[in-house]
């Protein structure tokens, strides 16, 4: 029989793990009997025993071994999944090595089966064994003898299965012995969910995990009491296969008048308030205000104060200023001045202005109405910011009262009565007023007549009137005149002068009235002469005007054709698109960059941390904040300390480049500091950073959609770049960026460069270095970079973001890669890459460039796989001829081979063969039960060889070979 008592072994769980498994059978926790189905009744036996800490536990066991031909069944109840797709099954046991029962040669076995059935409901005790899924067949890593049940110190056996996806609402698990000696410890059946948490005053309800192993499941957020969301980006968590909560987008906010405390928004206390959800903290009320209430966005004005309209409810209540101090006035005839004092009060505002009211009265007291439209105020009657005025056109001996008052921003919201300086004052004699009303009688082709009438406001006896005449920009001659009619003499026929008039009294002459402009007539003959040869003149006129501008235009020509000669500026033109301009063509490279790049100023730039280093210096992330635009987060390459000139020309020259770029998958320019220290290129802050640390960071939390969303925004901004006519040269994961939606961005415009730290990274050529394992095979050879061999690069990065960022052809040294490439061997597909994806990079991947696809058609196939996910299993690539992957990409049927020097010969990895044999692997039985960690023990240190081999032996578990399953 097998011994229940069982030696206890250290397990570790992760906390965070633990806190997210879901409990739908622990066998364990049982106290009474289980009541399992056992078909037939001699097999399966429900026992009490001891587990790993002497804790009483119901179990099963059987030790059907003398007998050939063992089929015992074991059936659980039924178990309700509840929202579960995916369910763990743990099984704790023990076995008997069947070397240790005497006279069992050929019975004995040391597995046993693991099936499960769906159903809605339960179905009885009735067991058919055709009506069972089989999960696997579980082998024991350690198995027990006699001696060792004298010893009571058996190791238990642990073993994680899982079923998925589910459909139905429940489900049974049924366990077939074949003629093994085992003892069932436990079983312990559960699902992962990820629990309900509150992140960014957002509450995220309980979420079961997805149905893949790689699947995250979005969930929108709920915000707290008296929270909302925050402008255009709500709340949203991932929930990742392992019931953790992961990349968590947007958050929430408390209202105005609420602020956070923990997970919760709290109303502001008596006498705060929050006016803004933007605001962290509720403040205290500003002076000369108050609140009584909790939750205020804003606190009311104490009586007498005022809050304007423009306000902001963290400015103090003020109220109106009082009034001008020290009025005095200078009065000359018609014409009278006002200066005075700010006010002693000015309501505790700095916005006070001045306004002046005039009102012109009768010799009888306090009649007196609005002085009207016809006086003048200079510099205005009201939003005075100068403490003085003049006020013009007044009539003579009249009496006039000014009322100067100060005003703020609040003064038209006070109830009380309003604070000015008075004065009152009589004019004196006045010139008279405009002469405004003039009428030209006769026109001859030396003299005019012209007639006017009296000025509106005479001020007194008007003796004569003084006429100004001139020609246009000529020196102005005079004629008086006693009455209100003159003729001017002595002009010039055919000639346009301007008349002005004004008139004379004691008080003096008045100012002049508007301008009249008047044309003599023409000569007699000289009109004859012009009406017989007008149109010969107009053909000849326009005849030379033509020639002149023909003239003209091919001069200009000529020298713009000079100019690019001299220059060497070569424009290249494609139909329909902008097109991109080399940098190097300037001879003055600082010219380019003020061209392509806006030159911001240093001081609207706050660099707040080093994030990394280039080439030319560091990295670091910061703010920029240009007048009048809100604050934006920037990342920002500053050029280090000592620089050459030629050193300054090259890191200016990449954002020379990228300054000519708008797309949304290319990644934007804001500007430059070129007059300052240091130099500085700004661009746009990709909160993710480099797109192959950001997929290792994640590895396996993400969709195919997803990955496939990705690398189509990049082939988006490729096309881009390749419709304007730039050639990247070195594309690749690490020179893509990505931002906190998952927006990919093409980056890195410096062309030539050193890449990381890593020697291998470049392989060095005539003119510079290149990446090796992203570059096509002409490039390399022949240093022909042309779009087509962007998308050489392309298809690598499209591998690298299927891999999780797994490094292009492994540890593979520069040289092997070429030999490999020119021989045809192109690189597998990453684990779980759907075959049209792989088709796509080996597309991609085509020797001769003109069969590579376009980045529109790339961009074209991706949207097709994004609408229908159906096509990521069919290839639909552009091309038909076949390419040899770089690791053979047949799947033998490994049935079929008998020893393990045959499947490696298979695989081609013979080379191998004395390592497994010294190892003793003498069996595919064996083979079919190694981890990674064996096949690395054997000596093979190749990352390629070892993926190779590890993707035979999973090939082997899924054909079902002898049952084998992977040791953990």
């Amino acid at each position: 029989m097998c011994g229940l008592s069982v030696k206890p072994s250290p397990v570790r769980f992760n906390h965070l793990l633990l806190l997210s498994l879901v409990i739908l059978l622990d066998s364990k926790a049982q106290q009474t009997e289980l009541e399992w189905i056992s078909y037939p009744p001699n097999g399966w036996e429900e026992i009490s025993g001891l587990d790993e800490n002497y804790t009483p536990i119901r179990t099963y066991q059987v030790c059907q071994v003398m007998e050939p031909n063992q089929n015992n069944w074991l059936r659980t109840n039924w178990i309700e999944k509840g929202n579960a797709q995916r369910i763990f099954v743990e099984l704790k046991f023990t076995l008997r090595d069947c070397n240790s029962l005497p006279g069992v040669v050929g019975t004995c076995k040391e597995t046993f089966n693991l099936y499960y059935q769906e159903t809605d409901s339960e179905v009885g005790r009735s067991l058919r064994e055709n009506q069972y899924v089989k999960i696997d067949t579980i082998a024991a890593d350690e198995s027990f003898t006699q001696g060792d049940l004298g010893e009571r110190k058996m190791k238990l056996n642990t073993e994680v299965r899982i079923i998925g996806p589910l459909s139905r609402r429940g489900f049974y698990l049924a366990f077939q012995d074949v003629g093994a000696c085992i003892a069932l410890v436990s079983v312990k059946v559960y699902y992962k969910k990820c629990w309900s948490i509150i992140e960014n005053l957002a509450t995220f309800p309980d979420t079961v995990t997805g149905s893949e192993f790689s699947s995250l499941v979005e969930v929108e957020g709920m915000c707290v009491s008296d929270a909302e969301e925050e402008a255009e980006n709500s709340p949203k968590m991932h929930c990742s296969a392992e019931g953790e909560w992961l990349v968590p987008i947007g958050k929430c906010i408390c209202k105005a008048g609420f602020h956070q405390k923990g997970d919760a928004c709290e109303p502001c206390g008596r006498g705060f308030y929050k006016s803004s959800s933007q605001d962290l903290q509720c403040s205290r009320c500003p002076a000369h205000s108050f609140n009584d209430r909790e939750g205020s966005w804003r606190c009311d004005c104490e009586d007498g104060y005022y809050r304007a309209l423009s306000d902001p409810p963290s400015v103090a209540c003020t109220r109106p200023p009082s009034a001008p101090q020290n009025l005095v006035y200078n009065i000359n005839q018609t014409t009278v001045s006002l200066e005075w004092s700010p006010p002693a009060d000015t309501g505790g505002r700095n916005d006070v202005t001045y306004r002046v009211i005039c009102r012109r009265c009768s010799w009888e007291p306090e009649e007196c109405v609005p002085c009207g439209p016809n006086v003048g105020y200079s510099p205005a009657q009201s939003g005075l910011v100068d403490t003085y005025v003049t006020i013009l056109d007044l009539l003579a001996h009249a009496n006039y009262t000014f009322e100067v008052e100060a005003v703020n921003g609040v003064s038209d919201l006070s109830r009380t009565q309003r604070l000015f300086a008075a004065v009152s004052i009589a004019t004196g004699q006045a010139a008279p007023s405009q002469v405004s009303e003039v009428i030209k009688e006769k026109v001859q082709q030396r003299s005019i007549q012209l007639s006017w009438q009296e000025p509106h406001q005479p001020n007194g006896v008007i003796t004569e009137y003084e006429i100004k005449y001139y020609e246009k920009d000529r020196i102005y001659s005079t004629v008086r005149s006693k009455s209100t009619s003159a003729t001017v003499n002595n002009l010039k026929p055919s000639t346009a002068y301007v008349f002005q008039i004004r008139a004379f009294t004691e008080a003096g002459y008045g100012t002049y009235g508007p301008r009249l402009e008047i044309t003599t007539k023409e000569e007699a003959t000289a009109a004859i002469v012009s009406s017989e040869q007008n149109p010969v003149i107009i053909i000849a006129v326009v005849a030379v005007a033509g020639t002149i501008i023909l003239v003209f235009m091919v001069f200009v020509c000529a020298c713009q054709l000079a100019f690019l000669s001299l220059t060497g500026l070569h424009i290249f033109k494609f139909p329909g698109t902008k097109t991109y301009i080399d940098p190097e063509t300037y001879e003055d490279p600082n010219r380019a960059v003020h061209q392509f790049a806006k030159e911001l100023d240093a001081s609207c730039i706050k660099i707040e941390r080093v994030i990394g280093a280039g080439e030319f210096g560091e990295v670091c992330s910061g703010r920029l904040k240009l007048p009048g635009k809100r604050d934006v987060s920037v990342a920002i390459k500053t050029l280090k300390v000592g620089y050459t000139e030629k050193q300054r020309r090259d890191f200016l020259c990449e954002a020379s480049i990228m300054g000519q770029f708008d797309h949304p998958n290319v990644v934007h320019l804001e500007g430059v500091v070129t007059r300052g220290k240091p130099v500085m290129i700004v661009i746009e802050y990709m909160e993710n950073g480099s797109l192959d640390g950001f997929l290792r960071k994640h590895d396996g939390q993400f969709t195919v959609i997803q990955l496939v969303g990705m690398l189509r925004g990049i082939a988006a901004g490729m096309r881009y770049l390749s419709d304007m006519g730039y050639v990247h040269r070195d594309l690749a994961a690490r020179n893509i960026l990505v931002n906190s939606n998952l927006v990919c961005k093409v980056s890195d415009f410096g062309l030539s460069r050193v890449i990381d730290d890593d020697p291998e990274a470049v392989y060095t050529t005539t003119g510079g270095k290149i990446p090796v394992r992203w570059t096509a095979p002409e490039a390399i050879q022949y240093r022909k970079f042309t779009s087509a061999s962007d998308v050489w690069s392309y298809g690598i990065v499209m591998w690298e973001v299927m891999s999780y960022g797994e490094r292009p052809y492994w540890d593979m040294s520069n040289q092997d890669v070429i030999k490999a490439i020119e021989e045809g061997y192109r690189l597998p597909a990453p684990m779980d890459c759907p075959p049209g994806l792989h088709q796509l990079m080996l597309d991609c991947w085509q020797k001769d460039r003109a069969e590579r696809p376009k980045f529109d058609q790339i961009v074209g196939i991706l949207d097709k796989m994004i609408r229908n996910p159906n096509t990521l299993k069919t290839p639909v690539g552009t091309c038909t001829r076949p390419i040899s992957p770089l690791l053979d990409q047949s799947t033998p049927d490994f049935t079929a081979f008998c020893t393990v020097g045959e499947w490696l010969e298979a695989i081609k990895m013979e080379r191998y063969r004395d390592n497994f044999t010294a190892a003793g692997y003498s069996s595919l039985e064996s083979v079919a039960r190694m981890s990674i960690e064996d096949v690395m023990s054997l000596g093979i240190t190749l990352v390629g060889h070892q993926k190779k081999i590890m993707s035979s032996i999973q090939t082997m578990r899924k054909q079902n070979f002898s049952g084998a399953v992977p040791r953990t």
